[in-house]
């Protein structure tokens, strides 16, 4: 059955001369369609509008089978992993008790102890749940812990004991000879991302410190082949859902290309865990945390994660509550059991998009992980890395702060009459894109009274509405009130309602006609009115105007100003 039968055939060029007619209406002139609406990415490769059967970049295998691209398995599903960092055992069974598949134990001085591990896991069958430890500097501490605890009781614990380096070589050797079900070592590939970088800096730096952890092991006395099924990845789930599953995907050719490269039987293929990030969590408007978890949950998933990690959306306030934590295993339960996204192999395999971007990602991502291997390998290129991902970082804040990169609910969308919501403890560790808007949102709600701006509209409603409510929704995301002159043009009136609202920076708002005949005179009357700064919504120079506010300026740089204008003490 041929499902186009009675269509005329579309072709590439048919796309094109459509979509040039489109962009000629709405007054864009670009070489090419291609050219006009392709995006970049901070890695340097190109999204491009459209991909077709000629963008496949070759046979991708079968799940289950190398080079591992379509899945390390070719079976259905993924363990449901959460996080815990406090020592809180009925916390630990209701995850258990309600759909969780393993545990993820964050051990140390600030987070669960290794003395209380026992208690942790009082209720916990050991050779049923799978327990992976993330314990830094104490990790022989806690790995000790962790099987003495199973010793006792009889059984051979299942999971990973987190190490790396000579610690992590040590505790393989135990695995290999004594627990087959337990691994000893994990590439944290979380660091790379929290700190700013990309998807192929992550990757490449992942692949950079899993061949690291080879060559300890194999210095310990581990074949290529015991080495390799050791090791288990840890990576990053964004609200970007095809950056993910094309990320997860590439992961997997990359490793397997180690394994080839080393002489290794492919077996199995990488092993990998991924987390919802920490970095794209908000404190402000929390709630929009559970939409930015469930995509890169579903993008976890549909990239062929063995265990996923959803963080709760409070994480970023504090230790979670009950309530975040159900709704974090349950995101996953949906995903699994209603959606059943988990009874379908490489749910992605064949898209002529996912497989082209999985293989240009790749190959970035090979190149940097060889050029880290020239300089020495992961720790020798520890300056190279950081300076790298450093750029990166400073390229997605520029865009952050330009709002190139929107966050709903703190750079857009912002509801300053929404109560922030609190938690006990710290929250989460590390930077998030939301900061600075929200250090700023903070220090508003900290004053005694909101620091405003008067948005003077010129005109009628319809002439002044749209950019009235692109500058209220950009002062607002740094907590700023606005407040409204309403209809008219005359500058006296205007000034006189600027004078009664307390405030002491305006933006003019209206129509470019509108701003040629009333923008110089609206401006004059603010002044003497006591304005400090006078704004503009849109693009133009008028007499009386400090500055403009338009799409892509830098927003941050504008909310400073206004602070500094109404000395508010940063």
């Amino acid at each position: 059955m041929e499902l186009a039968a009675g269509f005329a055939p579309a072709t590439r060029d048919d796309w094109r001369q459509l979509a040039a007619a489109v962009l000629r209406k709405s007054g864009i002139e670009a070489g090419s369609p291609e050219e006009a609406l392709s995006t970049p990415t901070y890695d340097g490769l190109t999204i491009a509008p459209l991909y077709d059967l000629d963008d496949l970049p070759g046979d991708p295998g079968l799940p289950g089978a190398p080079p591992y691209v379509r899945g390390s398995r070719a079976v259905t599903g993924w363990d449901v992993r959460q996080r815990h960092a406090v020592p809180d055992p009925e916390a630990v069974l209701a995850d258990l008790e309600n759909g969780v598949t393993s545990l993820w134990l964050v051990v140390g001085d600030d987070a669960i102890p290794p003395g209380a591990l026992a208690a942790v896991l009082k209720d916990v069958h050991l050779d049923l749940a799978p327990v992976v430890l993330q314990a830094g500097e104490r990790t022989r501490e806690a790995a000790e812990a962790l099987l003495a605890l199973a010793a006792g009781r009889g059984v051979s614990p299942t999971g990973n004991l987190g190490g790396s380096g000579a610690a992590g070589a040590e505790l393989a050797v135990r695995c290999v000879a004594d627990h087959p079900g337990l691994r000893a070592v994990t590439v944290d590939a979380t660091t790379w991302h929290d700190a700013g970088g990309s998807d192929a800096e992550e990757l490449g730096c992942s692949i950079a410190r899993g061949v690291a952890e080879l060559r300890e092991l194999t210095g310990a006395g581990l074949s290529v082949e015991q080495a390799l099924g050791q090791i288990e990845f840890r990576y990053v789930a964004t609200d970007d859902q095809f950056a993910t599953i094309a990320k997860l995907r590439a992961a997997r050719r990359l490793w397997a290309r180690v394994a080839e490269v080393c002489g290794a039987p492919a077996r199995g293929g990488q092993r990998q865990h991924a987390v919802t990030s920490s970095a794209m969590m908000t404190a402000r408007d929390p709630y929009v945390n559970l939409l930015r978890t469930t995509v890169a949950c579903f993008a976890a998933g549909v990239g062929g994660a063995g265990a996923v990690t959803v963080q709760p959306f409070d994480a970023a306030l504090g230790q979670p509550d009950a309530f975040s934590r159900r709704i974090a295993r349950n995101t996953q339960s949906l995903l699994l059991e209603e959606a059943h996204l988990g009874r379908v192999l490489d749910p992605a395999g064949g898209s002529w998009y996912v497989e082209r971007r999985t293989a240009d990602l790749a190959e970035r991502a090979w190149a940097w992980f060889q050029e880290i291997e020239a300089a020495g390998g992961a720790a020798a290129a520890a300056g190279l890395i950081a300076g790298r991902v450093e750029a990166t970082r400073a390229r997605r804040a520029a865009d952050i702060a330009h709002r190139r990169f929107p966050i709903t609910g703190v750079s857009e969308f912002p509801d300053l009459a929404q109560k922030p919501v609190a938690r006990q403890g710290a929250g989460l560790p590390g930077p998030r894109y939301a900061a600075e808007f929200e250090a700023l949102r903070d220090l508003a709600d900290a004053q005694p009274e909101r620091p405003k701006v008067f948005l003077a509209t010129i005109g009628p409603v319809a002439a002044h509405t749209a950019r009235a409510a692109f500058a209220a929704n950009l002062f607002q995301a740094g907590g700023l009130a606005t407040e409204s002159a309403g209809p008219g043009a005359d500058p006296g009136q205007i000034a006189t309602a600027f004078a009664v609202s307390g405030a002491r920076v305006a933006c003019l708002c209206s129509s470019d006609k509108l701003y040629a005949e009333h923008a110089a005179a609206v401006a004059a009357a603010l002044r003497r009115a006591g304005a400090r700064r006078v704004w503009l919504a849109g693009k133009g120079a008028y007499d009386g105007v400090d500055a403009n506010l338009y799409a892509g300026c830098d927003a941050l740089a504008v909310l400073r100003t206004t602070y500094d204008d109404l000395e508010v003490t940063r």
